[in-house]
């Protein structure tokens, strides 16, 4: 097999990645190139582009790269050409993808692979009316919540839920990450611990960090914290040491940070205040109270506030059906509105409890373990009937 992909975010980046060694067990010989990042690196993908390049976070951020993107489009499409793929994959990531896939059905016609989409785009969300657009671009959706099925089928797009990836990459139930977490910091477990996730892209660091900070100094004024950071992988050195350093020699409480210690930050730490995105459902099954945080630049904003479809933003409230953690948008993501609730959170067990007591229903909605091993038995399908009907 020969497989094109493209998994532009790092949040993808890992479960592509189990992906492909999954189907390396139906067939050891499979080539795969497109775009990714380590993870899938170390599975053995050819990376054309690496998904740090392909940030971009909100419409102006786009506008502002449209030179590069449509030189990345063009590029994609010709190595697709010039290779020849079995079938292209494209993951998550639809504000590139879809365009993408539009894009090989014009240029390419009669000559295009199957196009099968995992972690579909959360129409849902933003625009339900284009799921019948979605069903002419792509051959198999492939998708990871239950309610997504009936979206897409009714459309006519031949779709199938295979669970959610986090449950085989996390254990969610391990207890050791608050050890984990004491250890690592020299920290005192006997006094709380607000965990910060400020996000994978540099546009969310520079517009939520500042935020985060000024709330858990304001935190800090009322009840004696710790506080822990986790760096996405994504972020460089450079782009956020200068800032903790600057604060923590100016501030107080000390802000602790690291690379590598997203579990232990999201399983040890008494609250979260967590970037909106698939770190706010991780955050969720480990049990951990959050409060979601969520800015974008202003234009970006007016025009997603137009689209947007759905009452809550976090992904752990849109699993759930109903806002359990608080979330704060925009204007709204301020110290004045985050430090009220956070105390709240932690100086009364009985709302501590009841938001874990609604976190832990949500892990029965995202089905059974083996989301990778089925995404890639999918894939082998459609990638033999193609095969099969092109021979015909």
């Amino acid at each position: 097999m020969n497989l094109f992909v493209i998994a532009g975010e790092a949040s993808a980046d890992l479960h592509t990645a189990n992906v492909i060694r999954e189907l390396k067990k139906i067939d050891p010989d499979l080539q795969v190139f497109g775009v990714g990042g380590d993870e899938m690196r170390a599975a053995g993908v050819e990376l054309i582009y690496h998904c740090h390049e392909m940030a971009f976070l909100g419409f102006v951020e786009v506008v502002k790269h449209l030179p590069f993107i449509l030189r990345v489009a063009v590029r994609l499409q010709h190595a697709i050409q010039e290779r020849q793929p079995d079938a292209i994959l494209l993951v998550d990531y639809p504000g590139f993808n879809l365009r993408f896939a539009q894009r090989l059905r014009l240029r390419l016609a009669e000559q295009c692979p199957p196009i099968i989409y995992y972690i579909s785009p959360q129409v849902w969300a933003w625009n339900s009316a284009r799921i019948p657009r979605i069903a002419k671009l792509v051959d198999k959706m492939i998708v990871i919540f239950p309610f997504e099925v009936d979206l897409y089928t009714n459309a006519g797009l031949d779709t199938e839920f295979v669970g959610h990836p986090l449950l085989e990459e996390i254990d969610f139930t391990d207890r050791t990450h608050r050890h984990q977490l004491m250890k690592h910091f020299n920290l005192d477990p006997a006094q709380p611990v607000i965990g910060l996730l400020p996000g994978s892209r540099k546009q969310e660091i520079e517009r939520l960090l500042p935020v985060m900070l000024d709330s858990v100094e304001q935190i800090h004024d009322t009840l004696p914290i710790q506080v822990v950071l986790a760096v996405a992988p994504t972020i460089p050195s450079e782009a956020i040491t200068p800032i903790l350093d600057r604060w923590n020699e100016r501030h107080l409480p000390e802000i602790n940070y690291d690379w590598n210690i997203t579990h232990p930050v999201m399983g040890g730490s008494d609250l979260l205040l967590c970037c909106s995105g698939t770190a706010t459902l991780e955050s969720g099954l480990f049990g951990t109270p959050l409060i979601v945080l969520y800015k974008v630049s202003p234009l970006s904003y007016q025009i997603g506030k137009r689209v947007v479809k759905i009452p809550n933003i976090g992904l752990v409230n849109v699993v759930a059906e109903e806002r359990i953690v608080p979330e704060f948008v925009q204007q709204d993501a301020t110290p004045e509105n985050i430090v009220p609730e956070a105390l709240n959170i932690l100086q009364n067990e009985g709302v501590r409890k009841e938001i874990q007591a609604k976190l832990a229903r949500i892990r029965e909605k995202l089905g059974e373990m083996g989301a990778s091993s089925r995404t890639a038995e999918i894939i082998g399908h459609v990638i033999k009937h193609h095969s099969s009907s092109a021979m015909k």
